[in-house]
């Protein structure tokens, strides 16, 4: 069996994700072996792997482990990111000590997840998460296991989710321990449940969506069965928690190949349960003059895969900024209409939001780039001030993030951003100060009695800043005793 990474084939030799949603699936058999080999060769794009650099505090939590007679291996995602010339970042250990006795050799721990087998220890420059190796029993709840046993490595390596991730590295002899196949499958680019992919998803409903995700981050295909499996099984997300399915969700959507990721989400069948109406958008229609590409879910996909190395909350406001038109849909004599499909699409984001559980400034931008995104179309006939109260709003420049996508999206005419790119640009270079002219007791010093009057003047006068009629105290208090006079 070939383990060697120096044996993987480029990316560039294997067809991309993204290209055919029937690429889950070029997969061969595969026998565990538990065969040990250097951490060495090339990444799948061809350059060497570099040693692993560990940080010290994970060394001093190992060491003591092995200096205490106990097996200790590094697991998981960083073993994975490091053969794929990645960065690794989650360093954690798989140990034969229980958890009474890593809490017995380290001064300060953490005993949440004991029953589980995992304890953190606690290091001045960080926790490391030190896990006993075990076998699980059982699913009480499709996250959590019922029981487990503990047990030696190769078992550890056996209940894990995927080959990629059951790789385990000795770090005294600095080779990789593989029982699962998982350096074969990482020189494939195969994305393969560890036995039986139904038995992986009854145990942890969410190891779908990670597959997904896997798929999407990695651009790897997904394998037959473990595809099949997440077909069969996806009615079954609804059982994990908000909070999850949005981690997952969120490193999708930041990926390079997220579009790939919409697509095995709505072919999967995921997306139905996960966000059921973003399938609602499949064969809504649109004008086609405006929208050539397709219907709303085809459009959709488009602006996704546009955006720039987005933030989750420019890719939530993308993913959802259409939503509306399902529910607005009409087929008016001249052509296709959506007319409130901003402010219906505004309520429903919030609602998807609050049940994803994103935090309530992320839930606020994503609402306000749903709410806002149709301002473009009016944009060059804005008054002065008007225009300018726009590009102040919080969240603008990723709105017109959120407007470049949507115009390579669809039609692919950019004057309307390139015009509006252009203004902000110039709003910019003489923005004034946010620092307000004169305040609420200078007009009533003026003579103006307090109430709403006052607020309504205010916001005038910072009207009359933004067009350059006033620049300084002295003449926003001349101006104010103009139109007092005026109105006198």
């Amino acid at each position: 069996m070939a383990t060697g990474i120096d044996r993987m084939a480029p990316f560039g030799t294997r067809t991309g994700l993204g290209r055919l949603s029937s690429e889950h699936r070029p997969g061969v058999g595969r026998s565990a072996g538990g065969e040990r080999t250097k951490m060495s060769g090339s990444t799948p794009n061809g350059a060497p792997i570099e040693p692993l650099v560990i940080p010290d505090h994970v060394l001093r939590v190992h060491r003591r482990l092995v200096d205490a007679g106990h097996r200790s291996l590094l697991a998981g995602g960083a073993v994975r990111d490091h053969l794929l010339g990645r960065v690794a970042k989650d360093f954690d250990l798989a140990t034969s000590a229980i958890p009474d006795a890593v809490d017995r050799l380290f001064e300060k721990t953490v005993l949440v997840g004991a029953q589980f087998g995992v304890v953190r220890v606690v290091e001045p420059e960080g926790e490391v998460e030190v896990a006993t190796f075990r076998a699980d029993i059982g699913s009480a709840d499709g996250r959590r296991p019922e029981a487990v046993r503990f047990t030696d490595e190769r078992e550890d390596a056996l209940r894990r989710d995927f080959t990629i991730n059951g790789l385990f590295w000795d770090i005294d002899s600095e080779q990789v321990v593989d029982h699962v196949g998982g350096r074969e499958d990482l020189a494939a680019g195969t994305i393969r449940a560890i036995g039986d992919p139904f038995e992986r998803f009854k145990e942890d409903r969410l190891r779908m969506m990670r597959a997904v995700r896997f798929a999407t981050v990695l651009d790897f295909p997904i394998e037959e069965k473990t595809w099949q499996a997440v077909v069969a099984e996806a009615e079954f997300i609804g059982d994990v928690s908000g909070e999850r399915i949005r981690d997952e969700l969120e490193q999708m959507l930041v990926s390079t190949h997220r579009l790939a990721g919409y697509h095995l989400l709505s072919d999967s069948g995921l997306m139905q349960h996960i966000l059921p109406e973003i399938e609602q958008m499949k064969g809504v229609r649109q004008p086609p003059q405006f929208h050539p590409e397709g219907d709303v879910f085809v459009h959709t996909g488009l602006v996704l895969s546009h955006l720039e190395e987005p933030s989750f909350e420019l890719a939530m406001g993308a993913l959802l900024h259409d939503v509306g038109k399902p529910g607005t849909f009409e087929d008016a004599s001249d052509r296709i209409r959506f007319h409130g499909h901003d402010e219906l699409g505004a309520s429903m984001s919030e609602k998807i939001c609050e049940r994803l559980r994103l935090s309530r400034r992320q839930t606020e931008r994503v609402v306000y780039l749903v709410r806002r995104h149709l301002v473009f179309m009016n944009i060059l006939q804005m008054r002065l001030a008007r225009r300018y109260r726009v590009f102040e709003e919080d969240g603008f420049d990723q709105l017109l993030d959120l407007c470049r996508a949507d115009c390579l999206g669809s039609h692919q005419d950019m004057s309307l951003y390139n015009d509006c790119l252009a203004l902000w640009n110039q709003w910019k270079e003489r923005a004034p100060s946010t620092e307000p002219l004169i305040q609420g007791r200078d007009l009533m010093k003026l003579g103006m009695i307090p109430g709403p009057e006052i607020g309504a003047m205010l916001e005038q006068l910072e009207d009359a800043r933004r067009e350059s009629v006033v620049s300084d105290r002295d003449e926003a208090i001349a101006w104010v005793k103009a139109r007092l006079e005026g109105q006198g």
